[in-house]
């Protein structure tokens, strides 16, 4: 386990930091991710005081779908494909993952942030903003849509589910995606809005270098010590 090069300051209610454990992975199948995930969710369901965590990774190709998503907005049969499609329980619409994407899952107890799912999401997308920013870039939010857009574009789709102010799921940043894949479907349902990556504007854009740079982001947003754990 090493500490993070550059760590944030105390956090917001000036108590000394809360612990993250960051897990960085590469390519890894959805469904062995979420089986992780969930079984990390339900150690601090029993041990609230647990470390959190923060899981950075990519996928496989894979199209998620949120608990109450609108199946209409997939353009083929989940049953007559190859492609893998999981409806899971978090909010939001159907998006889609592959190499090049990275998502993001934290694994907080919000009783030792801010208990206040609003904030919760607004803190997501100010870290993805400020990686953004990083490389120039000026990421924005959208009145009444959730998420992080550039020029009109969304980059970054949130979808969480919180349980006893423990979370669950997260966040994807088109870093530098195969984006064909999001044509079969209406990305986060939202039909007259196109969806974008941040190497339609930094070509060269390298995604180890993204993924650096959310965790440091992350670190300072919700002034967590954040300790990466050794890749095994």
């Amino acid at each position: 386990m090493k500490h993070l090069e550059r760590e944030a300051s105390s956090n917001w209610l000036g108590k000394a930091q809360r612990r993250c454990l960051l897990h960085s992975r590469g390519v890894t199948p959805y469904f062995t991710a979420l089986e992780w995930q969930r079984s990390l969710f339900l150690e601090r369901l029993d041990n609230p005081d647990l470390d959190d965590i923060l899981i950075l990774l990519e996928h496989p190709p894979v199209y998620t779908l949120g608990q109450g998503a609108n199946w209409e907005f997939l353009k083929f049969d989940p049953n007559q494909t190859s492609w893998d499609v999981y409806h899971v329980e978090r909010g939001g619409e159907v998006t889609y993952h592959c190499p090049g994407c990275l998502v993001g899952y934290p694994i907080l107890n919000l009783q030792y942030h801010h208990q206040d799912l609003h904030w919760y999401l607004r803190q997501l997308e100010e870290v993805l903003i400020r990686v953004l920013a990083v490389y120039g870039l000026k990421g924005k939010r959208l009145p009444g849509l959730t998420g992080v857009w550039l020029e009109e574009r969304k980059v970054a789709a949130i979808g969480i589910k919180v349980r006893r102010w423990i979370t669950l799921h997260g966040f994807a940043l088109n870093v530098c995606p195969d984006m064909t894949g999001f044509e079969r479907i209406v990305p986060c349902g939202i039909a007259d809005r196109s969806v974008g990556s941040m190497a339609q504007f930094i070509p060269d854009i390298n995604i180890d270098q993204v993924r650096s740079q959310v965790a440091i982001a992350f670190a300072e947003v919700f002034g967590v010590e954040l300790l990466e754990e050794e890749s095994s």
